[in-house]
């Protein structure tokens, strides 16, 4: 089994939008050689995939589980898992369901969601994908400080259009175990004390932090993509949070 000085295996898990070329800079900057450091694509958002607008929430986390297989992730041998913003609900249902299977998860720029929640349940039912907004809108909703110019274009020309099966899909949370697994918060738009004040006051963004058992927050003050604003460092903590 993983003890404290082993170095697990991590999975990085984009948000909305993202392949995993989105973790390019952090894997970069790893830096030890000795981790298996594994960067996911979900189903839905890779563009060469024919059946992509069709794919689920299950399909994703169903990728998950296939991935920890293919790196001999199992309860004796866990792995950490990383997931940024809109990964959140396929992380938050293969937690639910496996939460023997990882020693830590770490949050970038998300959390855990409730059981029944939708991402956009007024999604338009003639709607088939959601693509990457214009840059005033996603900035209305979150924060794009520290991206230059090099990164938006980047970020525009890998976006995929994210499925809206995904986005219409209830997390289902049977078993209330994915509070069990230790958790990691990376802060970057929010600092950490602005998420443990909005989680104590019940938020319901933040409201599910309060119940998990075993947390920590690290704060990277900059904007919702820390992978490529702040990618040495985020590479740095990320790494650092997977061996304790």
């Amino acid at each position: 089994m993983n003890t404290e000085n082993t170095f697990p295996t991590t999975l990085l898990i984009p948000g909305h939008w993202l392949g995993a070329w989105a973790w390019d800079d952090v894997v970069a900057h790893w830096g030890d050689g000795r981790s298996s450091v594994v960067a996911l694509t979900l189903p839905g958002l890779d563009p060469a995939d024919p059946r992509r607008v069709s794919r689920t929430l299950d399909d994703q986390v169903a990728a998950i589980l296939r991935v920890a297989e293919e790196h001999s992730v199992s309860p004796e041998n866990p792995c950490v898992i990383v997931a940024h913003s809109g990964a959140n609900a396929p992380v938050c249902v293969f937690l639910d369901a496996h939460p023997e299977w990882v020693r830590r998860v770490i949050w970038v720029e998300s959390g855990p969601v409730a059981p029944g929640t939708v991402f956009a349940p007024d999604l338009p039912a003639e709607v088939e994908e959601l693509p990457l907004p214009d840059w005033n809108s996603l900035g209305a909703q979150v924060s794009l400080d520290g991206l230059d110019e090099r990164s938006l274009e980047r970020f525009r020309a890998g976006a995929v259009p994210q499925p809206a099966a995904v986005l219409r899909a209830a997390v289902e949370l049977p078993h209330d175990a994915g509070r069990r697994v230790p958790a990691t918060f990376v802060c970057c738009s929010f600092a950490s004390e602005q998420v443990r004040q909005a989680a104590s006051a019940g938020h319901p963004m933040f409201a599910e932090v309060a119940r998990l058992e075993d947390v920590e927050m690290v704060d990277v003050p900059t904007g919702h993509w820390p992978m490529w604003s702040r990618p040495l460092e985020l590479a740095r903590v990320l790494r650092d949070a997977s061996r304790r």
